[in-house]
C-alpha cells in the first residue's frame, strides 16, 4: 500500500512568494538603480584629496560622513574635475579647508519622495505576510489560517505490489479473527445490515510494543481494500490552542467523503488520556479539548454514515479515558499479545523468507528458545542473524548465525577488549558454574545451555545462559524459590571457594529479594500473613518502568513480618544453594578449571557435565 499525502492547494503560498518578490524588487530598483544608471564619479585615496588640498588645488568639498566629493580648480574659463574619496576621521579638516580658501558645505538631506515613502510603509507588512504565509504552510497546509486545522492523516492506497493482507500476519490468530469481522462488514455490509447487527465503530488494539498492532490495521485495510486515514495521537495537538479539535473534525470530514474507510489511529493515550486529577499533568487544555472532539465525533458520526471504522492503537489502555472506551466508541478492544510458541514459529517463517537460510537451520528450535519475544524482537532477530552471517562471509544464514543473534538480544554484544586479571576471571567462572549447578537440579523448565566469562553487554562480566524448554504461564512456589537459589548460586560459590564475597552479585541480591517480595506481598506464599496481597495494583499493563509498585498502608507489625518473611524466603535459598555446591565441591572444581581454559561450554559437552551433579537430599539441606 502505498501512502500519499493529501492534496495542499498552492494559492496562499504563491500569492505570499508573489508579493514577497515584487517588494524584494522594489527595494533593489529604488537601491541601486540610481547608482547604475547616474554619473560615475572617480574615487582617489583620501591621502591624494589632503594633497590638493595643501596645493590649494581644490575649489569646492561636500564633506559627508560616508563621502567626500570635491572639485579641482579647472582652467580659465572650463569646470574642474568632480572626484571623490572616503573620508578618514579628522577634526582638524574644516581647519585645514578654511587656511587653504576652499568653500566647503555639508551634502543637502536626500529627498524623501512619494516612492521611497511608499517603500517604507509596503514592504514591512509584505515581508510578515510572507514570513506568516511560510509559518503556516508548515502546520498543516497552506489556505491561511484555517489550513492549521487541516489533519496531517496519511492516505494509504491500495497497491497489489506492496499491500499487506492478513497472510502477511502470525502469532495473532485470535486478533485476526476479530478483525475478520470487520472486513466482512467494509465488503458486504448488507449481510449484518438484513438482521439488524451493528458493526462496532471503533475499534481498540491493546498490547505490548512490537507485538504487530499497526501492521494488523493495515492488513484490515489491505484486506477490505477501501481508503485507510493513518495518523499519530501526537499529530493532533501543537502549540496554537484549538488546532486539535480543528483536525478531528477535518480528519472525520474527509473520512466521510470517501466512506467505506477506515481511520486509524495510533499511540492514542497521546490524546486519549483520563481526564480526571490523575490524568492530565500540568492540566493541558488544548489536549482535552481535542478528547472532547473526539469523542463527539465518534459518537456523532455514525448516525449518518456508518461505514467509517475507527481502529486505534495503545500499549497504555489503563491510561485511557472512560467515556472513550465505553460502547458506542470504541465498542471492542483487541488484545495483541506476545506470540505463543507456534505463533513465534509462524513469525519467523514470515521474516525468514527474506533471507538466504542454511540447510541446518530449525525454525522450531529457535522459536522454542525465545519465550516473551514479540514480532518486532523476532523480526530482528532474523536480521541480526543475516548480519552476522554476512560478517563471516557465509552465503547462508546458519543455525549458529541465529544462535548467537539471540545472546546477543538477550545478554548483549560481546566485549571481547574487556581484559579481566587473573584473579577476576577466577572469580568470574567460578560464580558462573555455581549458578549452572544449583539451576540445574532446581524445579522448572528452564535448561542450562551456556556457561561464558566472556563479558557482554554493559556490566556483565560473564553469563549463564537458561533456555525454556516449552511456554510457561504460572510458576509455582517450588520453582520460585528454586529460582531465588539459582540467582544465589554464584554469590554462595565466591562464599565456599575464597571465603569472602564481591560486588559480583549484587544484581543477583536485587532480583532475589525483589522476587521474595513479590511472593509475600502479591501472590500470598506466606505462611505468617497468609493470601493477602500487599501491594497495589500495576500501574502499566504492558510498560515496565523498572519501579516496584506501591506497597498498601500496612501497620508496623505487618510491615516488620513482611521483612522477616522476605528475609526467610531468601535466607533459606541461600543455604539450599550452600548445601549442593559443598555436596558438588569437586565437580564445580572440575567445570570451572574447564571453563578457564575453553572461556565458554555450551552444549552437548554442558549437558554430560552438568548430568554428574548430585541431588541434596531433605536431611541434609540447612534451613
Amino acid at each position: 500500500m502505498a501512502i500519499k499525502d493529501q492534496p495542499q492547494p498552492p494559492r496562499f503560498r504563491q500569492i505570499g512568494s508573489i508579493l514577497l518578490l515584487l517588494s524584494s524588487l522594489f527595494l533593489l530598483a529604488n537601491l541601486f538603480l540610481p547608482s547604475l544608471f547616474g554619473p560615475q564619479i572617480p574615487r582617489v585615496p583620501y591621502s591624494l584629496f589632503i594633497h590638493q588640498v595643501e596645493e590649494q588645488q581644490v575649489e569646492r568639498a561636500l564633506v559627508g560622513q560616508n563621502e567626500i566629493r570635491y572639485q579641482i580648480k579647472g582652467e580659465e574659463g572650463q569646470p574642474g574635475q568632480v572626484l571623490s574619496t572616503t573620508p578618514i576621521f579628522d577634526l582638524n579638516l574644516p581647519t585645514l579647508l578654511q587656511e587653504k580658501g576652499v568653500e566647503f558645505a555639508a551634502p543637502p538631506p536626500p529627498k524623501n519622495t512619494w516612492f521611497t515613502s511608499l517603500l517604507g510603509w509596503v514592504i514591512p507588512p509584505l515581508i510578515f505576510i510572507a514570513i506568516w504565509q511560510f509559518f503556516i504552510g508548515r502546520g498543516g497546509g497552506p489556505q491561511g489560517a484555517i489550513s492549521i486545522g487541516k489533519s496531517k492523516a496519511k492516505v494509504y492506497v491500495e497497491n497489489e505490489g506492496t499491500k499487506i493482507t492478513f497472510t502477511d500476519v502470525a502469532g495473532v490468530e485470535e486478533a485476526k479473527t476479530e478483525l475478520v469481522e470487520i472486513v466482512d462488514f467494509l465488503k458486504n455490509p448488507g449481510r449484518f445490515t438484513q438482521i439488524g447487527a451493528r458493526i462496532p465503530k471503533g475499534v481498540l488494539l491493546v498490547g505490548p510494543p512490537g507485538t504487530g498492532k499497526t501492521l494488523l490495521a493495515k492488513a484490515v485495510a489491505g484486506e477490505a481494500g477501501v481508503p485507510f486515514f493513518s495518523i499519530s495521537g501526537s499529530e493532533f495537538v501543537e502549540l496554537f490552542v484549538g488546532v486539535g479539535s480543528a483536525r478531528v473534525r477535518d480528519l472525520f470530514e474527509q473520512a466521510k467523503k470517501q466512506a467505506p474507510c477506515i481511520i486509524f489511529i495510533d499511540e492514542l493515550d497521546a490524546i486519549g488520556k483520563s481526564r480526571s486529577s490523575n490524568g492530565f499533568y500540568g492540566g493541558n487544555d488544548e489536549r482535552e479539548q481535542t478528547l472532547n472532539q473526539l469523542l463527539t465525533e465518534m459518537d456523532g458520526f455514525a448516525a449518518t454514515n456508518t461505514t467509517v471504522i475507527v481502529l486505534a492503537a495503545t500499549n497504555r489502555p489503563e491510561t485511557l479515558d472512560p467515556a472513550l472506551l465505553r460502547p458506542g466508541r470504541f465498542d471492542r478492544q483487541v488484545l495483541v499479545d506476545r506470540p505463543d510458541l507456534a505463533g513465534r514459529e509462524a513469525i519467523l517463517k514470515i521474516h525468514a523468507q527474506k533471507v538466504k537460510l542454511g540447510a541446518d537451520v530449525n525454525i522450531k528450535a529457535i522459536a522454542t528458545r525465545t519465550p516473551g519475544f514479540a514480532g518486532a524482537d523476532l523480526a530482528n532477530l532474523i536480521n541480526e542473524a543475516a548480519l552476522l552471517a554476512a560478517r563471516n562471509r557465509r552465503e547462508a544464514v546458519a543455525q549458529a548465525d541465529l544462535t548467537e543473534a539471540i545472546e546477543r538480544v538477550v545478554a548483549g554484544l560481546e566485549k571481547k577488549s574487556r581484559v579481566l586479571n587473573d584473579k577476576e576471571k577466577k572469580i568470574v567462572a567460578y560464580h558462573e558454574v555455581g549458578h549452572a549447578l544449583v539451576g540445574f537440579l532446581m524445579p522448572g523448565s528452564g535448561k542450562v545451555e551456556k556457561i561464558s566469562i566472556v563479558p557482554r553487554g554493559m556490566a556483565a562480566l560473564g553469563y549463564t545462559l537458561k533456555l525454556p524448554t516449552e511456554d510457561r504461564f504460572l510458576m509455582d512456589e517450588a520453582e520460585l524459590r528454586g529460582e531465588i537459589a539459582t540467582l544465589l548460586g554464584g554469590r554462595a560459590a565466591e562464599e565456599i571457594v575464597f571465603g569472602s564475597i564481591t560486588t559480583g552479585a549484587s544484581n543477583d541480591l536485587q532480583r532475589a529479594t525483589d522476587l521474595a517480595e513479590r511472593m509475600v506481598t502479591s501472590y500470598g506464599m506466606s505462611k505468617v500473613l497468609g493470601p493477602l496481597a500487599y501491594e497495589k495494583g500495576q500501574q502499566s499493563m504492558f510498560l515496565g518502568d523498572g519501579m516496584p509498585n506501591p506497597r498498601r498502608a500496612v501497620s508496623d507489625d505487618t510491615a516488620q513480618a513482611i521483612d522477616r518473611e522476605v528475609k526467610e524466603i531468601v535466607e533459606t535459598a541461600h543455604h539450599q544453594a550452600l548445601d549442593i555446591l559443598k555436596t558438588n565441591r569437586d565437580l564445580l572444581e572440575t567445570i570451572s578449571t574447564k571453563l578457564l581454559e575453553t572461556e565458554v561450554i555450551e552444549g552437548e559437552e554442558l549437558h554430560k557435565l552438568l548430568g554428574q551433579v548430585k541431588s541434596v537430599t531433605p536431611a541434609m539441606a540447612t534451613v
